[in-house]
């Protein structure tokens, strides 16, 4: 696998960035690459079922991209901000400035939680560090702790708020998954403070240290820049969250894991994710579509992650299925006979290729 199809996600600050500097719907320029000429890249340049060479290792050059990207979308994201204040105190908002708050937030939750996703599963504490920095820059640092310490574990069982169910709407999924997430990071920072014999409520607890940084920022926002900073800021990370979370619906919609005994299941299988090999959206996401294999083992960097021939396989791109599940009838039509099937089948081992 080379590394330099990676950087076709740098295509994505370069359009937020000219888009806002040109004003007016061109700063939707990022929202209609990612939705509108993605799909039609996928469709062309088709599909990537090729592994490595068994016991093929990490190499660190594929981490270039990932801190490279961290630099900047946090620049990007401090250009956007600055400019947008000093533009509404001298004329206040148009609709072209929630337009390129919406592309900040497709960009900073597309890409840069997809880049904090790969790294809160290092076994690094300066990568998981920067995983913490770049969920910190959409107002949903807990994430780092739900989605390591709880999603990894219950995925596609009852007892997970990110796995999507049967026959359940993205619309009835989001305040369940974001309320629940919060909820069980609590539960899951609270009880590892109990395990290593320290107090709930001290400054070694990690979520009451995301929500002072998160006070920090908001703080430093409205002193330096206004209450509109404060506004977009919050409109951004409101866009990366809700994209965060459609993704998560669409990456383990109706599957489950059987129960072996009360409140037990089985272990986590590729079959319990939805897999996708479109190749550019892998290019832009980080292999994130190889989902299947990244659940299967967390810690497998996005590098050296598998295909799967033998694992459901979702009939688009992730900007594909995104749109689709924004209108319930058509996702439930072409989702639910597959997912149904998935789970009616008997369980087997899933065949790399």
């Amino acid at each position: 696998m080379r590394v330099g199809p990676f950087f076709l996600v740098f295509a994505i600050p370069v359009l937020v960035v000219a888009g806002i500097s040109m004003g007016a719907w061109w700063s939707g320029a990022a929202i209609a690459f990612v939705f509108g000429v993605v799909p039609v890249l996928d469709a062309w340049v088709g599909r990537d079922t090729k592994n490595g060479a068994p016991g093929t290792a990490h190499a660190r050059f594929f981490d270039v991209p990932l801190v490279l990207w961290a630099i900047v979308q946090l620049g990007v994201q401090s250009w956007w901000i600055a400019r947008v204040a000093a533009q509404a105190a001298l004329g206040g908002l148009g609709a072209a400035d929630f337009l390129a708050a919406a592309s900040v937030g497709l960009m900073a939750g597309g890409i840069g939680i997809t880049v904090a996703h790969e790294l809160m599963h290092r076994p690094s504490r300066p990568e998981r560090a920067l995983a913490e920095v770049l969920m910190s820059a959409v107002t949903y640092t807990h994430f780092c702790i739900e989605h390591v310490h709880g999603h990894h574990r219950h995925v596609a069982t009852p007892r997970d708020p990110a796995s999507s169910r049967l026959g359940e709407s993205v619309y009835q999924f989001l305040p369940r998954t974001i309320v629940g997430g919060l909820v069980g990071a609590w539960s899951i920072e609270a009880e590892r403070m109990r395990r290593v014999g320290a107090p709930v409520i001290s400054p070694r607890n990690r979520m009451l240290r995301y929500a002072a940084v998160q006070l920090v920022i908001y703080a430093t926002l409205g002193v330096t820049l206004g209450a509109v900073a404060m506004l977009l800021w919050a409109l951004q990370s409101i866009v990366g969250v809700v994209l965060l979370e459609v993704i998560n619906y669409v990456e383990h919609y109706g599957l489950r894991r059987r129960e072996l005994s009360p409140g037990k299941y089985e272990r986590v299988l590729p079959r319990h994710s939805w897999n996708s090999s479109h190749q550019v959206t892998n290019w832009l996401l980080f292999n994130l579509q190889r989902h299947s294999d990244h659940h299967f083992l967390a810690s497998r960097p996005y590098d050296v992650l598998r295909h799967y021939d033998e694992v459901p396989q979702l009939p688009a791109g992730y900007a594909t299925m995104v749109l689709m599940a924004l209108v319930p009838p058509l996702w439930h039509r072409v989702m639910d006979p597959r997912a149904r099937a998935v789970n009616a089948e008997a369980p087997s081992t899933a065949r790399a290729a």
